[in-house]
């Protein structure tokens, strides 16, 4: 790419990125080898002392931080003369700032200055796209609020049209102050939102604006755009951001102030040390604050020096690796759009759209001025089923591929692109939504979005790598039709009129450990089938000391290298370490008792612990020994805990499976962007009655994701693996997957004596039956 070449780059400064394609730079980017180096060798080559004090190596990093806030002004082309710049820990912090300068209008004259006057609050406005740190400011914004939907209202409304009334609160009537936000680029979609408001705003005349500053948040835009706030009359009043969504390091924000509105800041209440004179305590209530320079009065306590020293280091190796923001943009630009198009083209074999990409008609990609380097998007499959986003970031992490989804902090974005009406989103959050769950697909919408974003060292490979990925995991070659329901080694009860079954079962697992090594039920062995599924399955956890949240595989690979066996002739689940695991421990295994009974073992407590979203309480170990043998291996304080099935112990807890409706989106009628609705089959967008169902309780569950029984099919894998190495990938083994039962198909039984792929994916229950001794009860489960 013009202006630098992005492979030397990551060769030289990026090792972390070889053999992964990192997508989320929305979220933050990456920090150059240099930059650590350079930071490190300033620590160790100066002496840096507290700036509050008067000695030699705390005025040093005075003079250091003062050169640095001037630097930070002209990156963004600010004149010192015009605009104060106030280090925060992120833009978050930057508003939360601002929200405490307003608060002091509230009524009950909470300023400083005008203590006892009565004000009437302060007005707020922000745009539908704004991130939730700026939507969380209209809880303190007394005099009404009003959430923008669309641009075409934020430019009626600055034109002079009036806004609604009722509970957003209109336009404020007679708040002494108000306050409008937005952000310069959103952080779901990557559309860019016009830079002229903030001017227009102050050059209006009419009453409706007087007295409404802007903020802009600016965090998503500068990650990989110039933001110029050279003309101070159309520049923001206040601007926040993040320095690690630009540099990567450090973990540092900023708040830039025009000087000209920073009286408004001074009436926050709180004062921290060293943005005072004087404080008097005894007998007498009384301070001064500072008043030499607004970054005096608002930087609260001993500053992140640290962090700032690495900003100036930062500014420098960026300059020296891309030359310019300039040139990050135009290089970001490309590859949006080429990933943008390459997304678009993708099709299953009877037409149909794989991806779903939300952007908005005015947003070009290639263009700067209208649309970031960000792709937010959902997939579908050929029959015009949501894919589930869990799936799609499980799958990626297998590719090395970093991305993210779910709801990205942008409520508002979302909502509006997915159509959710917020009776809809109540609904979902009655049936178990949470944030950051995996409940991804509710009343035949999905809640969130897949988001691939690119930076400054994105490659032209990460786009292909990714797009490759979609292509060899979601497109289809034909379109599924529903299948009837099978039935799997049926007794005679199952297996009516002679019918010979379809399906066997192959093997049978169990993970008694949640997200470890799984165990293999020898052939031979008869196995228990309870309610919440195989026995013993997932019934032990491994919880963090500190937060008693479960571990996962997904945030601590080695737990695939903790194995556990269950020894029914001893009574005890034994639990083995391997590979480089076997070294952290002195003991080659540890045991606990299987019966879930207390007075088998005593050393254990009750406490709640966080699993996949919902409290449990549960039996946690509190032997030092177990707590030793997994915090050295996994190098995380942990313990093991237990989930007993049926709540055993008087816990009185139990989890539930999250009841979903099969997603069904019809069938293509041969005519483009239109679906059959006929026969039965639920629509995208189901009846109110439909989702005001889904909140009934699923069938019991331990510490699954989801459902009791986890089902693979040998046929579909067996497909997959030719299509990987097809494509020149390596076969995956059945147990990547860690289902529980594994059914293979008797060949006979498919079309022309072929195996049917994929053919589950039409199923809504199981038949089990007649396995080994018979105890394998014939039982039915919903398969997700």
């Amino acid at each position: 790419m013009e202006g630098y070449n992005v492979d030397e780059l990551r060769e030289m400064e990026y090792p972390m990125l070889k053999g992964t394609a990192y997508l989320d730079h929305a979220g933050t980017t990456l920090y150059a080898k240099s930059l650590i180096n350079r930071f490190s060798a300033d620590m160790l080559g100066n002496l840096y002392g507290n700036p509050h004090s008067a000695s030699a190596a705390s005025q040093l990093t005075t003079r250091r931080i003062e050169d640095i806030r001037l630097r930070v002004l002209r990156f963004f082309g600010a004149d010192p003369g015009e605009f104060d710049v106030v280090f925060v820990q992120n833009a978050t912090a930057g508003v939360k700032l601002v929200v405490e300068g307003f608060g002091g209008y509230r009524g009950g004259g909470l300023g400083h200055g005008d203590r006892g006057e009565q004000g009437r609050g302060f007005w707020y406005g922000y745009h539908r796209d704004s991130h939730t740190s700026l939507v969380g400011v209209r809880e303190a914004a007394r005099a009404g609020q009003w959430c923008f939907r669309s641009d075409e209202e934020v430019e009626g409304w600055l034109s002079g049209g009036a806004l609604g009334s009722g509970e957003g609160g209109g336009d404020g009537g007679e708040a002494e102050i108000g306050l409008f936000a937005y952000p310069a680029q959103s952080n779901m979609t990557g559309r860019r939102l016009p830079l002229n408001w903030p001017g227009r705003l102050r050059r209006s005349h009419l009453a409706q604006h007087r007295n409404v500053h802007s903020l802009l948040d600016a965090a998503a835009l500068v990650s990989t755009s110039p933001l110029d706030l050279s003309d101070s009359d159309e520049a923001p009043d206040f601007t926040v951001l993040s320095f690690y969504k630009i540099f990567g390091f450090p973990d540092l924000g900023a708040l830039i102030v025009r000087k000209e509105v920073g009286h408004v800041l001074q009436r926050r209440a709180y004062f921290g040390g060293g943005t005072v004179e004087m404080v008097v305590c005894l007998k007498e209530q009384w301070h001064e604050r500072k008043q030499e320079t607004l970054h005096d009065q608002l930087e609260d306590g001993t500053i992140p020096f640290h962090n700032i020293i690495a900003l100036d280091l930062a500014m420098d190796v960026h300059r020296r690796l891309y030359g310019s923001m300039e040139n990050i943009s135009e290089h970001t630009s490309v590859l949006a759009k080429s990933l943008y198009e390459g997304l678009s083209r993708l099709v299953h074999g009877n037409g149909e759209p794989v991806c779903r990409i939300y952007k908005e008609s005015s947003s070009v990609y290639g263009d700067r001025r209208s649309q970031g380097p960000i792709i937010a998007f959902n997939i579908r499959n050929s029959s015009g089923e949501w894919s589930s986003n869990a799936e799609v970031e499980r799958l990626a992490a297998i590719r090395n591929i970093q991305l993210r989804t779910g709801g990205v902090c942008n409520p508002g974005g979302v909502a509006y692109s997915l159509g959710l009406a917020p009776w809809e989103m109540k609904a979902n959050f009655s049936a178990g939504k949470r944030c950051g769950d995996e409940n991804d697909v509710m009343g035949g919408k999905p809640t969130g979005v897949i988001r691939a974003s690119l930076g400054a060292m994105s490659s032209v490979r990460d786009v292909v790598m990714f797009q490759n990925f979609v292509e060899e995991f979601f497109v289809e070659g034909r379109t599924l039709r529903e299948a009837p329901i099978p039935h799997f080694c049926g007794d005679a009860a199952s297996v009516t009129a002679g019918l010979k079954p379809d399906f066997y079962v192959e093997s049978l697992a169990i993970y008694p450990i949640k997200s470890c090594g799984g165990w293999s039920i020898p052939s031979e062995m008869s196995w228990e089938v309870r309610k919440e599924g195989l026995a013993w399955d997932r019934e032990w956890c491994l919880v963090h000391l500190g937060t008693g949240i479960a571990l996962s595989m997904k945030r601590y690979p080695k737990m695939a290298l903790v194995h556990p066996k269950i020894d029914l002739e001893n009574g005890v689940l034994r639990m083995r370490l391997s590979g480089s695991l076997s070294e952290t421990s002195s003991a080659p295994e540890i045991t606990v008792p299987l019966s879930a009974n207390p007075e088998y073992f005593s050393q254990f407590k009750t406490q709640t612990s966080r699993v996949c979203g919902d409290n449990i309480a549960a039996h946690t170990y509190t032997s030092p020994v177990i707590a030793e043998f997994f915090s050295n291996a996994l190098g995380v304080p942990c313990t093991l805990a237990r989930f007993p099935a049926g709540a055993v112990g008087g816990l009185g807890t139990m989890r539930y499976s999250k009841a979903k409706m099969r997603e069904f989106q019809g069938f293509p009628n041969g005519r483009s962007g239109e679906r059959c609705r006929s026969g039965g089959m639920p629509g995208a967008f189901p009846s109110a009655a439909a989702i005001a169902a889904e909140p009934q309780r699923g069938r019991p569950i331990l510490l699954a994701n989801e459902s009791p029984i986890l089902l693979v099919s040998r046929s579909s894998l067996n497909k997959l693996n030719r299509e990987i190495v097809g494509k020149g990938g390596e076969r995956v083994g059945v147990d990547v997957f860690r289902g529980n039962v594994v059914v293979a198909e008797r060949c006979e039984a498919g079309e022309g004596g072929k195996e049917r792929p994929y053919v589950e994916d039409g199923w809504e229950g199981i038949t089990i039956g007649g396995v080994g001794s018979g105890v394998l009860s014939s039982l039915s489960y919903g398969l997700h």
